[in-house]
């Protein structure tokens, strides 16, 4: 199956949203916390961005298919059932954080914010190309 150019533009806003907030989380532990790992902080954001692009992708699978199977009862269930799994995905993610350290913990809530990230910017992105699209 094929992704939408939505989907690839946004995994790619995903992954350079959180190299900047790699770079700006290991610079603030190290220049804050000189004996904390800032390498766990990496790796917490590098999880949960991880996770965030393949919810992205999932979602449009989900969508996709919901679409196809029309109108029936399995529907609601089908979609409910993708919302909880990916819902779980991200708490087992959180928990796997935890269980790393606590920077790692606030690695993976950072990096949670880069599908809201992603979102905006295709928003604010949009609405530039629309200012610049030529007109009849």
């Amino acid at each position: 199956m094929e992704l939408s150019a939505t989907v690839k533009k946004m995994t790619v806003i995903i992954a350079v949203a959180a190299v900047i907030l790699i770079i700006a989380g290991v610079v603030v532990i190290h220049l804050r916390y000189p004996n904390n790992s800032a390498v766990h902080f990496a790796i917490g954001v590098i999880m949960t961005s991880a996770l965030n692009a393949f919810k992205i992708v999932m979602l449009e699978r989900v969508v996709n298919k919901a679409i196809d199977m029309g109108e029936g009862k399995g529907v609601k269930s089908y979609v409910r059932s993708h919302y909880l799994f990916r819902f779980v995905l991200t708490g087992v993610i959180l928990f796997a954080a935890v269980k790393i350290s606590p920077t790692a913990l606030w690695g993976a809530v950072a990096g949670v914010f880069t599908l809201q990230i992603s979102v905006y910017a295709m928003k604010f992105f949009a609405g530039k190309d629309e200012k610049t699209a030529p007109r009849d």
